[in-house]
């Protein structure tokens, strides 16, 4: 059992309300009456295509390559003509990747109104957003060891000791982030609970590695020392993160380090440009129906 980043629990924590975790909620009409109007027949033929449709396989999401699935229901189409939204980030300084993944969230509504979280690996930082896209705060964070953005085949189950130097890695990706806790009952935020990768306070059982020097340094090189975890300081942990996933989910995008955020994120998008562009669309076919109507009159 790893003791850091393989923090397995026999299963997650349990959420009020049941264990289905279908946010469309969708349910189906009653069928009392059916029968009389519809005759026996007809109600037969209903459930027959009814019980087939229990036994479809689940879909595949849509996915980038290598990038890891999460469950979620996609959000609404968007109007182009709108004015695009941006994450607020007052006066706190964060890097082109991560205002550009937040900006998406916030206007596209992927975090399906609930808190989400930027992880930034290239510069060992995470910043959490309420749903709205405002920003609550950002801190320095520890993560893998190893540079990378998947995890290893069967990494979740493997004992500490027969994990290898570049399988240290933090995956990036979109995941949906859910409160649990560790093997010691310490509480935790799940990641990826197959692969054992979750968000928690910075361990500081091993002093010769130094974790929470690491975390107060001015430089980046130093932050990557965990098995895959995503370190916080204590407080940061307590304050902010916490709160936000008391007895609910986020979502947590993890950017990645190797491959270009695009990749990981296909969906994503800069809300600006994609005004612009809109806008523009929307002035050429104007000008062309004018041109047709002009063209039409003059016959």
């Amino acid at each position: 059992m790893h003791t850091e980043r393989l923090c397995h629990l026999p299963s997650r924590q349990a959420f009020p309300g049941g264990g289905l975790r279908d946010p469309a909620g969708l349910s189906a009409p009653p069928l009392a009456g059916l029968g009389q109007r519809l005759g026996l027949a007809a109600v037969a033929a209903l459930l027959a295509v009814g019980l087939s449709a229990c036994h479809l396989p689940p879909q595949p999401l849509a996915s980038a390559p290598g990038a890891p699935l999460a469950s979620r229901v996609a959000p609404p189409p968007l109007s182009p003509l709108r004015p695009p939204r941006h994450a607020d980030f007052g006066t706190e300084r964060a890097s082109a990747d991560v205002r550009f993944i937040a900006n998406w969230v916030a206007d596209s509504g992927d975090n399906q109104q609930q808190p989400f979280v930027v992880v930034d690996k290239k510069n060992a930082r995470v910043f959490v957003f309420e749903p709205g896209g405002r920003l609550l705060g950002s801190s320095q964070v520890l993560l893998g060891a190893a540079k990378g953005d998947d995890s290893a085949p069967g990494i979740g189950s493997k004992p500490l000791s027969q994990v290898l130097p570049e399988e240290k890695t933090t995956p990036a990706g979109r995941f949906t982030g859910e409160p649990g806790v560790n093997a010691s009952g310490e509480d935790i935020v799940w990641v990826d609970y197959d692969a054992a990768v979750s968000m928690h306070r910075v361990r500081t059982a091993n002093a010769k590695e130094r974790r929470l020097e690491r975390l107060a340094s001015a430089t980046v090189q130093d932050n990557r020392i965990s098995f895959g975890c995503i370190n916080m300081p204590p407080s940061f942990y307590d304050n902010v993160l916490s709160p936000q996933f008391k007895d609910r989910y986020g979502v947590v995008y993890v950017l990645p380090d190797v491959r270009r955020v695009t990749q990981v994120f296909v969906q994503a998008y800069d809300p600006a440009v994609r005004y612009r562009t809109a806008m523009a669309a929307a002035a050429a076919s104007r000008r062309a129906e004018a041109a047709a109507a002009k063209r039409t009159a003059r016959l």
